[in-house]
């Protein structure tokens, strides 16, 4: 009997558990920040000087950090150039996830192609795109096991445009296979980063146009 009272008074008292993980304490969070910030300035001083010509002291400088606070978040530059291409892959799997959403179920393979080839164009040429010239020109510097990462990244990434590929070459308005098709489109589209500014010529818009020519020929 005295075991039942306490048991039903025990569930009176006890709380209930919230689902999922604890939000994040202040200090958590202004860690992310500091760490998100240190990867942010790093894409582009390894895009503009390339990553033997940046040192760890020059990344900890332009966050505003002491040299030797940054190996509290890496633990070497090299671990940095693969947060780098991590982080990116990432936003940019983030923002895909979006364009598409965005479509709806209904859509037809030339919006779906139109969404995935524009907000690819954002990514290459955005404010957030240093990290794509990184990955471009720094690949070779990644261990084995880091380049694994980052291929299952991009190929999770990349295989998003096969639904939408083999859509448009099912009604005959891509020609080319669609697993050909996906590595020519993404050659010519990273391509982008190196030649193209917005607000010179062309909008991504009008970009956006002139790959479906290229591509399907449609715009």
């Amino acid at each position: 009997m005295l075991r039942l009272m306490q048991t039903s008074h025990e569930a009176v008292i006890v709380k209930k558990r919230g689902r999922g993980r604890p939000p994040k304490s202040a200090d958590e969070r202004n860690e992310s920040m500091r760490r998100g910030e240190l990867v942010k300035v790093a894409a582009q001083l390894f895009r503009q000087r390339g990553f033997h010509g940046t040192s760890t002291r020059d990344i900890a400088a332009a966050a505003g950090m002491q040299s030797g606070s940054i190996f509290y978040f890496f633990e070497s530059k090299e671990a940095i150039l693969h947060a780098v291409m991590q982080d990116g892959m990432t936003q940019a799997a983030v923002s895909q996830n979006a364009a598409l959403q965005a479509l709806g179920a209904r859509a037809n393979g030339v919006e779906r192609l139109s969404a995935l080839v524009r907000n690819h164009l954002q990514i290459m040429v955005g404010g957030e795109s240093d990290f794509i010239p990184v990955m471009l020109y720094e690949w070779r510097l990644l261990s084995d096991a880091q380049r694994m990462e980052v291929s299952a990244q991009k190929d999770a990434y990349e295989a998003q445009w096969m639904p939408a590929l083999q859509a448009l070459h099912r009604t005959g308005k891509l020609k080319a296979r669609p697993e050909i098709a996906r590595l020519l489109i993404f050659g010519a589209l990273n391509w982008t980063a190196q030649w193209f500014t917005e607000g010179r010529g062309l909008t991504l818009d009008e970009l956006t146009e002139q790959a479906l020519a290229l591509f399907i020929g449609e715009r």
